[in-house]
């Protein structure tokens, strides 16, 4: 009998520890974030920050990690598992798309996205702002005026320098005139503080700043005309603008290209979706650069 109280006693203080032990908290929160691994060539890096920014405030649930660096390096980019999108100036050539077919067994999916331009920027105290192709040719060859500090954006392999090499120079080699900045904000810099500059940078960075200090320094620079070879009268001039880009009337005019490296539904395609949708559209719109996914269509009217 004592036995059998004891061990009553001995079940009832049990209960009470364990009824005056503290409730363990329970997550209530479920909700997973995912992210999403991208490399995008710097000269686009403004209107890509705004693209992300808009993107993950309509997703919660998914995280953008975009690193923003040379062409050559987001192109490598894509051996990597995390990659999963590169954003840069050109499509993939066939010897790359063979080559990831191979390593990855299946071929990257890559489309335009946008029209953007090479500008072509000057001190704002110069007096000279008007260049034909022929001019820009003999400055990145070193054989123009010699007056001329010519910088790129990029010291480095990016699209600028690409675009500038195969393009304006069709492969001849820079000069040894010319400067290269680290990036397209250093670039911006160095001109607005250096008499007789003259750079080539990707317009977004001049149409989109993202700071009072990058706006400061814009301010003191002037986008420089260059002559127009297509869809305009001989001898005419244009700055790089949706108008002239869209008729080809700009000679400096590129591509904005996606490769997604996904062969199913994921996180990748659902931020390609987005770009290629009109909200994506109309923010490469806002940023001065065509959008190529949708047909914002520009009608003529007569105002009185």
């Amino acid at each position: 009998m004592i036995k059998n109280w004891k061990v009553f006693l001995a079940a009832i203080l049990l209960f009470a520890a364990c009824k005056n032990e503290p409730a363990k908290k329970v997550e209530t929160n479920s909700q997973t974030i995912k992210t999403l691994y991208i490399s995008v060539d710097e000269s686009f890096e403004p209107v890509i920050t705004e693209q992300v920014k808009v993107f993950e405030s309509s997703y919660p649930d998914v995280k953008v990690v975009a690193e923003y660096k040379p062409e050559s390096e987001c192109i490598r980019d894509l051996q990597k598992d995390s990659t999963k999108i590169v954003i840069i100036s050109r499509e993939l050539s066939r010897d790359e798309t063979q080559f990831f077919d191979q390593k990855i067994e299946y071929k990257p999916e890559f489309a335009q996205l946008a029209k953007d331009a090479v500008a072509v920027i000057v001190n704002a105290k110069n007096p000279d702002s008007v260049f034909t192709v022929n001019d820009l040719k003999q400055l990145l060859t070193g054989n123009g005026n010699k007056k001329w500090n010519v910088a790129i954006d990029g010291n480095r392999a990016t699209s600028t320098v690409r675009y500038l090499r195969d393009s304006v120079l069709k492969g001849a080699a820079f000069g040894k005139n010319i400067t290269g900045a680290k990036n397209s904000e250093d670039l911006i810099n160095y001109i607005a503080n250096t008499d007789n500059a003259v750079g080539f940078i990707g317009i977004s960075w001049i149409t989109n700043p993202q700071s009072t200090q990058q706006e400061q320094a814009v301010a003191k620079v002037r986008t420089a005309l260059i002559e127009c070879n297509k869809n305009c009268d001989k001898g005419e001039f244009a700055k790089p603008s949706q108008q002239t880009i869209t008729f080809n009337q700009y000679p400096l005019v590129r591509g904005l290209y996606y490769v997604l490296k996904e062969n199913y539904a994921g996180l990748g395609s659902r931020f390609v979706g987005f770009l290629s949708t009109e909200r994506g559209q109309l923010i490469f719109k806002r940023a001065l650069l065509v959008p190529v996914k949708m047909n914002f269509n520009r009608r003529k009217t007569n105002m009185q």
